[in-house]
């Protein structure tokens, strides 16, 4: 809502634009009258008979353009476009919106009455329900998750088969239901420059890569201390608190020591956004049995 200097400024405003519209038109038709003959010469001639005329418009143009300013104002009368005045007849964006989606949901009724008493597992395995999971992920997920689900640096990949908070299908629908917030705490500070490096390199030797003995020796020392609550004492993570395991060579912000190190020193924070409010019931089921079918196909 506009506060009232703005709200009389656009009306007033949107008013004159369209009455000096229509003074500008009837104006104008007479002035070829005002020029002294009745040809409506502006008086100026080129190569002694190249005569520049100001004739005025034809009367049906002029009448059209009449009509149009007619229209505008029967226009701001019944629909919300002056201000903060509503229209006669109520309409908002959001009432279509509404209107236009309860309309949908109950042609599609009868399309998710079929699915309602599936349970999970037939879900997961029923070609027809991922036909239509697929097409719900498309329209909600794969901006961030990608079309196949794979992911991208910060979004994990969903069709693996390694999970964050867990592969169950009612784990994942908890996902799509209220969303997820992943907080890795910057530790720099904590541990200091040296101290950052020896936990990144010993996080390097937990997922088999090659890694200086000694400062992975070091590293772990430091990592029972900061880190083991969270990844548990062998770096295999922890699906209660969405804690990824660092003992495999997945990763999701990357592996190469810089990304590491970054985490390390600055933390991370993921944000899953909440679908509940979003998506039907119906919808999220079937997403979430989607989503379950991408890591089985993965896996067969």
């Amino acid at each position: 809502m506009l506060n009232s200097f703005w709200n009389w400024f656009v009306i007033i405003g949107t008013v004159a634009s369209m009455l000096a519209c229509w003074w500008l038109l009837h104006w104008t038709k007479g002035v070829s009258n005002r020029k002294g003959d009745g040809i409506g010469s502006t008086g100026h001639v080129w190569d002694e008979d190249l005569v520049e005329l100001n004739a005025p418009l034809p009367r049906w143009w002029l009448h059209l353009f009449n009509i149009t300013i007619v229209y505008g104002f029967i226009y701001l009368a019944l629909y919300p476009g002056l201000g903060n005045v509503q229209g006669l007849l109520g309409w908002t964006q959001l009432a279509q919106y509404n209107e236009e989606i309860t309309a949908a949901e109950l042609q599609q009724k009868d399309v998710f009455a079929n699915f309602n008493n599936m349970t999970p597992e037939q879900l997961i395995a029923s070609d027809e329900a991922n036909d239509t999971g697929r097409r719900l992920f498309a329209n909600n997920c794969a901006m961030c998750h990608g079309s196949d689900g794979r992911g991208a640096p910060g979004f994990p990949n969903l069709a693996d088969d390694d999970w964050l908070y867990g592969s169950a299908h009612e784990q994942i629908l908890t996902s799509i239901n209220q969303g997820r917030m992943g907080v890795m705490p910057p530790l720099g500070d904590a541990l200091g420059d040296q101290g950052v490096l020896e936990v990144s390199v010993y996080v390097q030797q937990l997922a088999g890569q090659k890694a200086d003995q000694a400062m992975a020796a070091a590293g772990k020392t430091r990592f029972a201390m900061l880190c083991a609550a969270c990844h548990g004492p062998d770096g295999q993570g922890n699906q209660a608190l969405g804690a990824p395991n660092l003992s495999d060579d997945i990763w999701l912000y990357g592996g190469n020591p810089d990304s590491i190190i970054a985490s390390v020193r600055r933390g991370r924070n993921g944000n899953m956004p909440a679908h509940e409010n979003l998506l039907s019931e119906d919808r999220r089921r079937l997403l979430a049995a989607y989503v379950a079918s991408l890591s089985k196909k993965e896996s067969e």
